[in-house]
């Protein structure tokens, strides 16, 4: 057998994966977008009605407008938050493994266990933050029932779920900063600030990057929380343009609006990235 033949034979798994996984999924999304289809009966051609109807969906539109303010909050949070945690272990501290560990359980945590933990923060009669609010002398929160505080506290917890994973890769870009650069700047009389703000920061933008880019895709298809944790609610305040597409193809069975929705969030994603991937030529330095 030559080796070109070898080598299709090992790959044809990863081909075969690819084709029936990945592509085929991606064509008939792409198909259905264009169709009326309810499941029960035939796909019909509608061109582009599914897109002209987004163009006017109000509750659509609210849907991005929440997604925006939940990337808004939880994506500079978290890439500030992983940041100082990486900083502050990657020190030589005696039992530094066992804390590292204790941000990373969350990460490994599923959903449904992070909701029992946050409504025992977040409930309005028996949750710890009302317990602080109230020993401060201040007004008690219904937190996760209060459509202006929904979205803020859903992104409080996302990023106490998600930090620990950004962490370990900041973490890993601290380990590629040579001890020397450290040293030079100390030589030349640097405090800690100016070590951190000239040797540190330039040493892990290429991680910020990647943290920004990837906390950025989260908040675009951020589903399970938002299911499990509000359910979209107060009246749609918490309501994400995934779960929106979701309820529209599995609950009102219109597929193939559900499919014009996924491409027009797969569009977006895909112009975010594009962009964060443009301006990253200005402030990430690589060695």
């Amino acid at each position: 057998m030559s080796r070109r033949a070898w080598a299709t034979l090992f790959a044809s798994p990863y081909l075969l994966h690819l084709l029936v996984l990945t592509a085929w999924p991606v064509l008939a999304l792409a198909y259905l977008s264009f169709t009326d289809y309810d499941t029960m009966s035939a796909p019909s051609w509608i061109g582009l009605g599914n897109f002209r109807r987004l163009a006017g969906d109000e509750a659509f539109w609210k849907t991005l407008l929440n997604t925006g303010y939940f990337a808004v909050l939880y994506v500079p949070a978290q890439t500030f938050l992983a940041l100082v945690l990486a900083v502050a272990l990657n020190q030589k501290l005696r039992f530094i493994s066992v804390l590292r560990g204790a941000y990373f359980v969350p990460v490994i945590s599923s959903w449904v266990v992070i909701a029992y933990v946050a409504d025992a923060v977040f409930n309005p009669k028996s949750g710890l933050a009302n317990s602080v609010l109230a020993k401060l002398g201040l007004p008690e929160q219904v937190w996760l029932q209060s459509p202006v505080l929904v979205i803020p506290t859903l992104a409080l917890v996302a990023v106490w779920k998600g930090v620990g994973a950004m962490m370990v890769l900041f973490l890993a870009g601290l380990q590629t900063i040579p001890k020397e650069l450290y040293e030079a700047a100390e030589t030349d009389g640097g405090n800690a600030w100016q070590r951190f703000r000239h040797v540190t920061l330039p040493g892990v933008s290429g991680t910020t990057f990647l943290v920004l880019v990837l906390s950025t895709i989260t908040t675009l298809q951020a589903f399970e929380q938002i299911f499990v944790m509000t359910g979209g609610g107060p009246n749609e305040a918490s309501e994400l343009t995934v779960l929106y597409m979701y309820r529209q193809g599995f609950e009102y069975f219109q597929m193939g609006y559900g499919a014009a929705i996924a491409w027009v969030l797969f569009a977006l994603t895909l112009l975010l990235t594009l962009a964060q991937l443009k301006l990253q030529k200005r402030w990430v330095h690589y060695a």
